[in-house]
């Protein structure tokens, strides 16, 4: 393995090809890197922690496998892309596999809602619970579709880098209500409140608040039912490791372990970083995939559109905490995806979001990828990822103290729903935090997805693919434009195509 290291060293030393730094190796960076590696760049990826993957690291602890991150996969062919770009096929390294239903909800009173891509057992669950909704959930998923065929496929990958783009769409938002909240217009659809919950959640996922986020938002009913929810046969982090061999197969390099402290700029141009080490890379361009209000807080000078007094007054995602344990039994009546509702839906997201105050009630995510993949677990045992959506720091809570008190309370709901006898199973246990996501991933007061996806800061409104202060200084991931998530990250790497000079061409 020695060897192959220092060989490869020496050629990344007598590559001429112009050189990209990318900072951070979360999915925006790995798909940046992929990307610029082929369209000519000798590439180098720093990630300050000692595994890549940035959010998306991996947990492995008392023989369970923990993915730290993502768990849902949508939009499959952002990564075929990524791997056809390398001249390879994406099953040639992972394995994704449709998840039926795609999730199980759980209202308060323990009645249950399936979830799933299938048209005719969609109408089936929603007639269930309100039949007179039915005609009001084809309208929506019409209106989701129409939503869906913009936002996504024709604007998902567009950058946004004048006024003038922004307002050649304000046509198309406005049709489409991407003025409302998504809530809202899910509301002009269906009239059961239940079916409202279920069908405004989504937003959620990429650290939004249904009440306030950009009805654009809408158009993830449609991506789901189209391309369907997808699970790697590993967990997540196969993903990861397929994404890092494509880049050393394009004679590419990943620095693990390595602390970037400023983008070097002259005369208005990024030349490079420098690390806390005191190493400095001179580079033809850098991309970076950290935080994007750290970027211009903390790695450049003096930046201009997005100061630290507008990065103050900005709005951040939601908080995550996040429990990753594993049991010495197993749960199959437990579905892969679940969402356990708690009593309130509008009160506790105004706690989360506006008040930030941790409430007494919850609403849970809870992943059980063993019930897909058992080799996740030892035999006979699950494992499982349980997530609340809490305030951020700015709400002042002092997570070193509350973590435990928290986790139990978790525990108690979990215990006196869907897994019963759980203290008496549990084998293994590690939490995360809004704090763990401020000190680990460096993110701006420990949000979870950055920027909040409201629609002023949203396209234009949202820090630019292409630095608005600085040449050859480009940004990737969640805090950029189009937003967090799966589809949203990989779309931020696939818009650099078309803002960053393809170097075969120049060379």
């Amino acid at each position: 393995m020695l060897t192959l290291a220092v060989e490869h060293t020496e050629r990344q030393e007598t590559d001429r090809r112009p050189h990209a730094v990318v900072v951070g190796s979360g999915f925006g960076g790995l798909a940046a890197a992929v990307r610029l590696g082929a369209r000519g760049y000798r590439v180098t990826v720093l990630e300050r922690l000692e595994q890549p993957g940035g959010r998306a690291r991996v947990h492995r602890q008392d023989g369970f496998t923990f993915d730290a991150g993502p768990t849902i996969v949508t939009a499959p062919q952002l990564f075929e892309e990524l791997w056809q770009l390398a001249g390879r096929r994406l099953s040639d390294d992972v394995a994704l596999v449709p998840i039926d239903p795609f999730y199980r909800i759980r209202f308060a009173d323990g009645e249950t809602f399936e979830y799933s891509g299938d048209p005719d057992r969609m109408r089936a669950e929603v007639a269930r619970i309100a039949p007179d909704d039915v005609a009001g959930y084809e309208s929506f998923m019409a209106h989701s579709r129409a939503v869906c065929r913009i936002g996504f496929e024709q604007l998902g990958h567009v950058p946004f880098g004048s006024v003038g783009s922004m307002l050649k769409i304000a046509p198309d938002l406005l049709r489409l209500s991407g003025h409302r909240s998504v809530h809202a217009v899910v509301a002009r659809f269906i009239r059961d409140e239940r079916l409202r919950t279920v069908f405004s959640f989504h937003p959620l996922l990429i650290g939004g608040n249904p009440f306030r986020a950009s009805a654009i938002y809408c158009l993830i009913a449609d991506l789901e039912r189209r391309w369907g929810v997808h699970f790697a046969m590993g967990g997540t982090g196969k993903l990861v490791e397929g994404l890092v061999r494509l880049i050393r197969s394009q004679n590419g390099r990943v620095r693990l372990g390595v602390d970037v402290a400023r983008i070097r700029v002259e005369n208005g141009t990024a030349t490079g970083v420098e690390l806390a080490s005191g190493e400095t890379i001179a580079a033809d361009l850098v991309v970076s995939n950290a935080d994007s209000a750290v970027t211009h807080a903390r790695l450049l000078p003096k930046p201009r559109r997005w100061s630290p007094g507008r990065l103050r007054r900005a709005r951040s995602s939601m908080g995550l905490f996040v429990w990753y344990f594993g049991t010495k039994r197993r749960y199959p009546d437990v579905a892969h995806h679940m969402i356990l509702l708690g009593p309130r839906y509008r009160g506790l997201l105004a706690d989360i979001f506006d008040h930030k105050v941790l409430a007494e009630d919850a609403s849970l995510y809870l992943h059980r990828p063993t019930a897909t993949d058992p080799s996740l677990a030892p035999p006979g045992c699950d494992a499982f990822y349980v997530l609340a959506p809490v305030p951020n720091l700015a709400g002042g809570q002092d997570w070193r103290a509350l973590a435990e008190p928290y986790r139990r309370r978790i525990a108690e709901m979990l215990e006196s729903s869907v897994l019963p006898g759980l203290s008496d199973a549990i084998v293994t246990s590690k939490v995360t935090t809004p704090q763990e996501f401020q000190d680990d991933f460096q993110s701006y007061r420990g949000s979870g997805f950055g920027l909040e996806p409201v629609l002023t800061q949203s396209a234009w409104f949202r820090p630019h693919n292409r630095s608005s202060d600085v040449r050859n200084l480009y940004l990737v991931g969640a805090g950029t434009h189009p937003g967090a998530g799966l589809p949203g990250v990989l779309s931020s790497a696939r818009i650099l195509d078309l803002v960053v000079p393809d170097a075969r061409v120049s060379a």
